[in-house]
């Protein structure tokens, strides 16, 4: 059977889960992180008595993640039987993606209506670290660290820091095809672009124009899973 877990440092950016702090929460970010670089792909079997092993703890906190990650969509769990990473579910995928547009315009909006001056300050601050790395592939795993800070940045700003942890929750097939696409030639000059847009819509204090160009930032990889369906079929859940 493949190897499912071996140590590794717990993912810096959490994402609430299993109880926060202790060894189930240990445990589920560590294979959260995995699943969503794809170290553990889709369809990959996870072994209980190996997690438990390598992680040095008992049954029940590896079960408590498990079933944490079943709640993202990220792992499938079959009663006496087994338990994997899930496939891409496309149906998932475009649900999250409805709500993820019509949250993330709204905090726009919120934030377009003045008030906020540190926050658009903080944003522009991240875009220009992101801008340094421009064109360089091998620094990717960077510059998305620093895309999420740039979403992060506005929900705060916003007022609304929990909301963004839920739906990033969600967002796990979103986020596994947006790994696939790695490394993609152009994809951080696109990307600046669009924040630079929201950046100016929010400084001109235009609600709508902000959201347009949130809209539009977060419509990538959307508009392209068929594709990479078809070009990964063993990674996505049938239609």
């Amino acid at each position: 059977m493949q190897k499912t877990v071996t140590h590794a440092p717990a993912n810096s950016g959490k994402t609430g889960g299993a109880k926060s702090g202790g060894a189930p929460d240990r445990v589920y970010q560590d294979l959260r992180e995995r699943i969503l670089n794809l170290d553990l792909p889709p369809g990959a079997p996870l072994s209980r008595n190996e997690i438990a092993a390598d992680f040095g703890v008992s049954q029940a906190p590896v079960r408590e993640a498990l079933q944490a990650l079943e709640e993202d969509g990220l792992v499938q769990i079959i009663p006496q039987s087994r338990t994997s990473v899930s496939r891409i579910d496309v149906v998932q995928l475009h649900e999250t993606q409805f709500l993820r547009v019509a949250v993330e315009c709204e905090v726009v909006r919120r934030l377009a209506l003045g008030g906020h001056e540190d926050t658009i300050a903080r944003a522009k601050s991240i875009l220009r670290m992101q801008a340094t790395l421009d064109g360089q592939l091998d620094q990717m795993e960077l510059f998305n660290e620093l895309d999420r800070s740039f979403h992060d940045t506005l929900f705060e700003g916003a007022g609304v820091g929990r909301v963004n942890d839920m739906v990033r929750r969600k967002m796990g097939h979103l986020a596994r095809c947006q790994r696939l696409e790695l490394p993609v030639a152009g994809k951080m000059t696109t990307i600046l672009t669009h924040h630079g847009k929201v950046i100016e819509a929010l400084e001109a204090r235009d609600p709508e124009r902000a959201a347009a160009a949130m809209r539009e930032h977060l419509s990538g990889t959307i508009s392209r899973v068929e594709t990479l369906r078809l070009q990964y079929p063993d990674y996505f859940s049938q239609p």
